[in-house]
């Protein structure tokens, strides 16, 4: 198997490993796209990803707790999520998997209410009109499907290459590896390429399908799966920020202007384990792992704010607070979260009233105000 599948070959990189920016000519078009992202943008972006690699340690901590039943990090993929996100316009809309936590961030998603489906206390947790941010997905690549027919509809609706910057809208959708193998996520490909639809679809190669490598996966990087469907590729260093920014957006300029749909590939590594119920130590080496501890998104551009005097000692330990802040706040409000009404089971069914749900929901209330001795005795009176 060739290092080429999976290996970092190919990238688009901005930022190497150690901080310090990189200008070859290769990215010259793309280091262009970054040219007025400088001081307070960069701050931004380390803020944004502090801040999500925050949510990730509390909300680990929490389902250790057994306040979560579950919880997927996103720790080592900060750079990829918040670098993509702050490309996007107000009108672009996501759809995300279940790991994007830094998306949903930038997105302006409450951190409380992304937790509330890990809690089991309800089954979305926020109002997907009022961030353009779907929900989270749980069923693998499933919303890649969801992601084309919202884009299709977008196309239908004229939102598509009017050349209003305010107005012209893609849809991005994201999932990981591991989903490129599903049947949904290539018929979704299928889909876009002939509708030729407004979307990034933006793959989070973080190496491991739980415990299945992409060497397994793949025999060439997968950005290059793309051309099989007509659709341009991109492989771009997912732990680089402004690479990240870079390579999204232009390809939402390309969705914007009614070129059509990219898929984007973003090389970077779970640093943690897929979901809270996962042990990587059964099947990752040490050294694998350390390896990438040291190309830590964060890491890298801090180190580049410091060597370009853009580090200031009194803006990192506000960061710092905001990030203490936003640990106490889960702590204390996700605790209090308590279980929902059992009449919430009947809310966002259908789009508009039906007849069935109304009655089923009449009937509960009934069956809840019920008086339960009377429904003792009758019960038993009719055993007799």
């Amino acid at each position: 198997m060739s290092s080429r599948s999976t290996g970092e070959t190919g990238l688009v990189q901005l930022l190497d490993p150690e901080g310090a920016r990189v200008t070859t000519p290769e990215n010259e078009s793309y280091r262009e796209r970054v040219a007025h992202v400088k001081g307070d943008d960069l701050r931004g972006m380390y803020r944004d990803m502090l801040l999500t690699r925050r949510f990730d340690d509390e909300a680990t901590a929490l389902q250790r707790q057994g306040e979560l039943a579950l919880f997927a990090q996103s720790r080592g993929q900060e750079a990829a999520q918040v670098g993509s996100a702050h490309a996007m316009a107000p009108q672009d809309y996501v759809f995300p998997s279940y790991r994007e936590h830094g998306v949903l961030h930038v997105r302006g998603v409450d951190p409380v209410d992304r937790l509330r489906l890990f809690r089991g206390q309800d089954h979305g947790g926020w109002d997907p009109t009022e961030h353009n941010t779907h929900l989270y997905t749980l069923v693998i690549g499933s919303h890649a499907l969801h992601a084309t027919g919202y884009a299709m509809g977008v196309q239908r609706d004229g939102l598509v290459g009017t050349g209003d910057p305010a107005r012209d809208t893609a849809v991005v959708v994201y999932f990981g590896d591991g989903a490129t193998a599903q049947g949904d996520v290539n018929e979704a490909l299928v889909f876009a390429a002939v509708n030729n639809t407004p979307q990034v679809f933006l793959v989070q190669n973080n190496q491991w399908a739980i415990s299945e490598p992409t060497t397994r996966q793949a025999r060439v990087p997968l950005a290059e799966r793309g051309l099989g469907f007509g659709i341009p590729g991109v492989r771009v260093d997912g732990n680089d920020v402004l690479a990240c920014y870079a390579v999204t957006l232009e390809a939402l300029e390309r969705a914007h202007s009614g070129g059509g749909p990219t898929l984007v590939e973003a090389f970077t590594y779970r640093m943690g384990a897929h979901t809270t119920s996962d042990d990587p130590t059964r099947y990752r080496e040490r050294e694998e792992e350390e390896y990438w501890r040291r190309r830590d998104p964060i890491d890298r551009l801090g180190a580049l704010l410091r060597a370009e005097g853009e580090w200031d000692e009194v803006w990192a330990a506000g960061v710092e607070a905001e990030a203490e802040a936003l640990g106490e706040r889960l702590r204390t409000e996700v605790r209090a979260l308590g279980a929902p009404p059992t009449a919430a089971m009947f809310e966002h069914v259908y789009a508009t009233p039906h007849a069935t749900v109304a009655d089923e929901r009449a009937w509960l209330a009934e069956y809840e105000q019920a008086d339960e001795p009377a429904d003792h005795e009758t019960a038993t009176e009719a055993t007799r």
